[in-house]
């Protein structure tokens, strides 16, 4: 008994140190985040966008929350902690009013930490929302980019039309930006963040 035992704690051993090291090489096959190109800079400083932050200044939580669970980010958007054990689906990657049915931001926190970017826009028929026009360039983007969404979002700042979220990163810009303007910040932004080690499981985002 005590042999099998042993033979069984060492079996469970070699499995675990298996998979850990399975994790560790899986995740260090991304790249490492870049800083914004000039060129996104440039557009981003054209626009009137504030600079590039990270809201949490410590280590973000990553805790599991029970799954369904709700959670009161002090952050809108937020850009992490504690979130739900699931991501966003695959699909949609542009959200219409009928999708965001099933949106919800515990699960969208969970896409950041698999390296996903997240663009949040206040929707055109609100106070100061983002123009049609810009709405129309970014879903293109959204639907041809690794692991990024477009989303809208009723309770942006004021004076915040369009953000743009990676885990613990965000910029954000106002109504004013110009559809151009907005699709040059939006690819440097992924370019830099997506699929990065910016994010903890930077893998596991939907098309990394």
């Amino acid at each position: 008994m005590r042999r099998g035992a042993v033979r069984r704690a060492v079996i469970g051993g070699v499995v675990g140190l298996v998979v850990f090291v399975g994790i560790t090489w899986y995740t260090s096959r991304a790249p490492a985040a870049t800083a914004l190109s000039q060129e996104t800079l440039d557009a981003a400083s054209a626009a009137g966008c504030a600079d590039l932050v990270k809201p949490d200044p410590g280590t973000p939580s990553r805790e599991h929350l029970q799954p369904g669970a709700s959670y009161s980010y002090a952050e809108q958007p937020a850009t992490s902690g504690p979130h739900d054990p699931s991501a966003l689906p695959d699909q949609p990657r542009v959200y219409d009013a009928a999708a965001m049915a099933g949106y919800h931001e515990t699960q969208a926190v969970h896409s950041l930490e698999h390296g996903s970017v997240i663009m949040y826009y206040r929707a055109s028929g609100e106070p100061h929302g983002l123009p049609t026009a810009v709405v129309q360039q970014l879903a293109p983007v959204a639907q041809t980019s690794p692991a990024t969404y477009l989303i809208p979002y009723p309770n942006l700042p004021a004076g915040t039309a369009l953000a743009f979220t990676a885990w613990n990163e965000l910029l954000t810009c106002p109504a004013k930006i110009t559809a151009q303007q907005a699709e040059t910040v939006a690819r440097g932004f992924i370019q830099s963040f997506a699929c990065t080690k910016n994010a903890p499981e930077p893998t596991l985002g939907s098309g990394c």
